[in-house]
């Protein structure tokens, strides 16, 4: 690791540890998208060893960024897979936790890449991962900061944002301003999006795994109508 890396690594493991002791930062092959690693929470961390204190603060204010929730890992393989959606495109990754996305569109040739999160260290997560690939990826924590460029013919994506009813205005904004949109959720259960069309149902789950109800395994693709 080079000084950069190394910093940010230890800043956030102690972050971490300090959330949820006994834990660690450990650099983890996505199963479903095996041309990225992530430094991700440990699988083996101490699930039965947290105070009751501990797991009420975790449910409340999770750190999102040291998971692979389900629907990232889905909607990474889906640009993978399906390059030319991104290549020569700038992408924003909105809500980017990790960064599995967007630097999965890095990967197949986006032109541009932003992971956007209000978490500050969701963005410092996304650096140390970009790093770690070897892609290069801007951030920002604000959508608004975002609108304020020529975004018509950009493409954004959003993984389990929409599943929460007081973020859906977000979504109308992003249809009328971006030139398109990939939405991929966990908990919508194929409900639809207005403007949205479905891709498909796909199973999938969170590293490490949190042995979540295994309807939240099955995540929703959609993409916005041409």
């Amino acid at each position: 690791m080079n000084d950069r890396t190394q910093k940010l690594f230890t800043y956030l493991q102690e972050y971490l540890q300090s959330r949820v002791p006994g834990s660690r930062l450990e650099k983890t092959q996505l199963p479903q998208v095996p041309e990225l690693s992530l430094y991700l929470m440990n699988e083996d961390y101490p699930r039965d060893s947290l105070s009751r204190k501990q797991v009420l603060e975790l449910m409340d204010d999770p750190p999102y960024w040291c998971f692979c929730w389900a629907s990232g890992q889905v909607l990474g393989r889906y640009v993978l897979d399906n390059p030319d959606w991104v290549r020569g495109k700038t992408v924003v990754d909105l809500g980017a936790g990790s960064g599995v996305v967007g630097m999965a569109a890095k990967l197949v040739g986006a032109k541009r890449v932003i992971l956007c999160d209000l978490d500050e260290k969701a963005l410092l997560a996304g650096e140390l991962n970009g790093q770690i690939n070897g892609v290069g990826v801007g951030f920002s924590s604000s959508i608004e900061e975002i609108l304020e460029e020529n975004v018509n013919d950009w493409i954004i994506t959003a993984a389990d944002v929409f599943y929460d009813p007081e973020n859906l205005p977000l979504l109308e904004t992003m249809l009328g301003t971006f030139g398109a949109v990939l939405v991929s959720d966990s908990r919508l259960k194929g409900q639809p999006l207005q403007g949205m069309d479905i891709i498909g149902g796909y199973d999938s789950h969170t590293v490490p795994d949190l042995d979540e109800s295994r309807e939240f395994n099955r995540v929703t693709l959609y993409r916005s109508r041409q």
